[in-house]
Parts: structure tokens; sequence; C-alpha cells
């Protein structure tokens, strides 16, 4: 899939859109997305829903710290890392969800994992959910 030592970078930008930045992590972690809040969490905590931010707003709009930059991880940088960096460096609250199937479930319990483990299970997850659907279609045609 990827080089796993391969550093990624985000650019975090006052007039990029903040679904650009989800477009562009999630090209690397397909099960993976990125949610944008409007304050931090806890680590091992979730996020308020009440709290989502619009993803169609510009970063500058939505940070407490007004720097701009590069954000450098890589697959093998943690939930928290990232979720770290993202507050520290720009301001920004972020919570990483990985899929499941047709839904997306919050990291919160799993924030030590990698982003390349947390990808990995989503995968896997999403796999035997979509083998077990098929299955059951084809017992019902019986």
């Amino acid at each position: 899939m990827f080089n796993e030592q391969k550093s990624m970078k985000i650019s975090v930008e006052d007039n990029r859109v903040l679904s650009e930045v989800q477009v562009e992590f999630n090209n690397c972690f397909p099960y993976l997305k990125l949610e944008f809040f409007k304050a931090p969490h806890k680590i091992g905590e979730g996020s308020a829903k009440k709290l989502l931010m619009d993803n169609r707003r510009r970063i500058k709009d939505c940070r407490s710290r007004n720097k701009s930059g590069d954000l450098i991880y890589s697959a093998e940088t943690t939930v928290a890392e990232l979720e770290r960096c993202f507050y520290q460096d720009f301001g920004l609250s972020v919570q990483v969800f990985r899929r499941s199937g047709n839904v997306w479930l919050e990291t919160s319990a799993t924030d030590t994992w990698t982003l390349m483990q947390q990808n990995s299970e989503g995968a896997e997850l999403s796999y035997h959910i979509r083998e077990q659907r098929e299955n059951a279609e084809d017992t019902d045609m019986y």
C-alpha cells in the first residue's frame, strides 16, 4: 500500500477548506477520516457531535492559533500524536475516525494505535462486514 517510513504532509494554510485536508488525509488512509471540532477532546475520549465543524469552512476561520505550515506524519504516527500535532502546531481540534462497514467509529479507545494499524483494522472490518452481507444475501435466495 505505502512505505511505512515515508513521510507524508498536510498543508495547513489559511485559505484551504477543511474538506481539502480531509480528502488529502483519506487518500493516504482510505479507511480513516478526519473530522474537525470546535474544541479539543482528551486522549481516550470522544468529541461531542454538536461541536463538529462544517467541512466547507476555511482553516483560518477554525483555528485557535494563527500559524500556517506543513504537518508532517507517517503511517507509524499514532492517532494521539497526529491529533496533538494538529492542535499544538495549528490550533485545530481533530478526531480520527475508522470505517467499519458503512459506519465511522471514533478511534478514541485506540488512540495509541498507529495510522497504519487503524487503517488495516478498518479495511479488515469492512471486508468482513461486506462478506457477511453477501453471504446473507446468498442464503436469502433459497
